[in-house]
């Protein structure tokens, strides 16, 4: 199985107008800018994303709200992106927030094989609204469906000819458990290289959860808010 693709858009071409989406990354960092630029180009409508937020307004997945390509967005934190707040006041995106360690953990889920879990986060607020309650223990806990996504987006450093995968750092967030949980994994790496280049002791997603691989070009690596020290005092 060739699992090597040119470049995002040949890896994308079979993705068609209602799919589900998961897009790892957390805020700008370790997104799939590769995979969001081709999924522009292509014009692809009604997509449901899945993704720790929805970016900004002109970058990340802000591009695809920006281009009326979203239909439905599932996130834990969406502050930044004032395109998002427009469309979701007016009607025109459906919002689904859920707290941010039920993301991972349905992304988990899927990944695994299980079909649900039962999670303490947001019970007794509006997240827990027309949702299973069962008690454990004497404490509640919310059902929660994994996801069934299909296809996964996800960014990583270097990856091989097999889809293996090291991530660099904060870029090891999301991109990990979503590359588990997608029916078809796109992963677009800073750098591709032969089967067996790669340490083993230091690859974080086996190639067997990853169907196709291009190498990525172009990065910008924006940072979504930059916070620094102030400078020490010269007494």
């Amino acid at each position: 199985m060739n699992k090597v693709f040119i470049n995002a858009l040949s890896a994308l071409t079979d993705i068609n107008d209602g799919a589900t989406l998961l897009l790892g990354g957390f805020g700008l960092c370790g997104i799939p800018e590769n995979c969001i630029t081709a999924m522009i180009k292509k014009g692809t409508k009604n997509l449901t994303c899945i993704s720790n937020n929805a970016g900004v307004d002109d970058f990340g997945i802000g591009l695809m709200l920006q281009n009326k390509q979203v239909k439905k967005m599932i996130s834990s934190y969406v502050g930044e992106n004032a395109e998002f707040e427009r469309q979701l006041l007016s009607g025109e995106l459906e919002v689904e927030l859920i707290p941010q360690g039920t993301l991972a953990t349905r992304c988990m889920a899927a990944g695994y094989g299980m079909p649900a879990i039962f999670t303490p986060a947001g019970v007794g607020t509006e997240v827990a609204i027309g949702k299973e309650v069962r008690t454990f223990n004497g404490k509640e806990y919310l059902l929660e469906y994994a996801f069934d996504a299909d296809f996964a987006f996800v960014k990583a450093w270097k990856g091989d000819s097999e889809g293996n995968l090291i991530y660099k750092e904060t870029a090891r967030n999301f991109n990990p458990l979503m590359a588990m949980a997608g029916k078809i994994t796109i992963a677009e790496v800073e750098e591709l290289v032969p089967a067996g280049t790669l340490d083993a002791n230091q690859i974080h997603t086996p190639g067997i959860y990853v169907h196709r691989i291009f190498e990525g070009k172009n990065y910008q690596k924006r940072i979504e808010q930059k916070t620094v020290r102030p400078a020490p005092l010269n007494l």
